[in-house]
């Protein structure tokens, strides 16, 4: 079982590599990255191209680690036992299994994504650490154990918004994706923009990345905003000679609300063009 990518996505050789190690391993595969550089689309592709099926579990900063195992509505017991209803004799009917349990409740192999796990607070990956590696936990309610009948494989994500604990770290296998060379860039645009003239791409790519050089930009342009940029320039009829002008007093690109997406980083822009006029005159 190896994960080469897929015809969708452009998977970098230590991408490959760090994936089919967490498999081997059977360890969780920690992502980490820009946001926007394809770490939740990745668990997507691995199932795809695996043949499996994918369950995610979304964090937000108000999950609990216990809902991804089960909850257990004790009001709806209470209101239904104050109606008789009969289902109160049977606790399980109370019980809603979380993706956790989904996971392991599988009859065949599956592909648990929980992303973007630093949302949550710093306690949650450590309220995970014993249902991850032993792969079952306890149903107070119920008295059962619940087992993983397939050890899943599990992806984490996290936008490094803050630090996880190093007992969670320990657990996993990690990798960074790093931001995309142009080469790797190049083959990411033609997946999804294939037959796109060269020089358009290549117009655009070049203003992509300078963007993201420039200093004191608060929010870089990402992969996905990229994408979006250009099958704006492709839906307009932007010619590479619009994007090439080269008139330090239009610094801010055609369609920029695709790639700058705060009003500090346009004012910032706007200031550069302003003191390039100022200079010209």
């Amino acid at each position: 079982m190896k994960f080469q990518g897929t015809q969708d996505y452009v998977a970098t050789e230590d991408l490959r590599v760090a994936v089919n190690a967490a498999i081997t391993l059977e360890r969780p595969l920690l992502v980490k990255g820009e946001p926007g550089t394809g770490k939740t689309v990745l668990a997507e592709e691995v199932a795809k191209a695996l043949n499996m099926r994918l369950i995610t579990w979304h964090i937000k900063s108000t999950t609990k680690a216990q809902q991804g195992l089960y909850e257990y509505d004790a009001v709806s017991r209470l209101r239904d036992s104050q109606l008789g209803d009969e289902r109160v004799k049977d606790i399980a009917n109370y019980i809603e299994k979380g993706k956790l349990w989904e996971a392991f409740d599988a009859d065949e192999r599956v592909i648990l994504l929980i992303d973007e796990i630093d949302k949550a607070d710093i306690e949650f990956p450590n309220d995970l650490l014993q249902e991850l590696d032993r792969m079952e936990f306890f149903v107070y309610e119920t008295g059962e154990t619940v087992k993983a009948k397939q050890r899943p494989i599990v992806i984490i994500t996290s936008n490094n918004e803050k630090e996880l604990p190093d007992a969670f770290l320990r657990r996993c296998f990690f990798h960074y994706i790093k931001f995309p060379d142009d080469e790797t860039m190049t083959q990411i645009v033609d997946v999804h923009f294939p037959g796109v003239k060269g020089r358009l791409v290549q117009q655009a790519l070049s203003i992509f990345y300078e963007i993201r050089d420039v200093p004191g930009l608060k929010k870089k342009p990402s992969t996905s905003e990229l994408l979006d940029w250009l099958k704006l320039l492709l839906a307009e009829d932007i010619s590479p000679e619009a994007l090439r002008e080269k008139d330090p007093t239009k610094l801010i690109p055609p369609l920029h609300g695709a790639l700058l997406k705060n009003e500090q980083d346009v004012h910032l822009f706007e200031r550069l063009a302003f003191l390039a006029r100022r200079e010209r005159n």
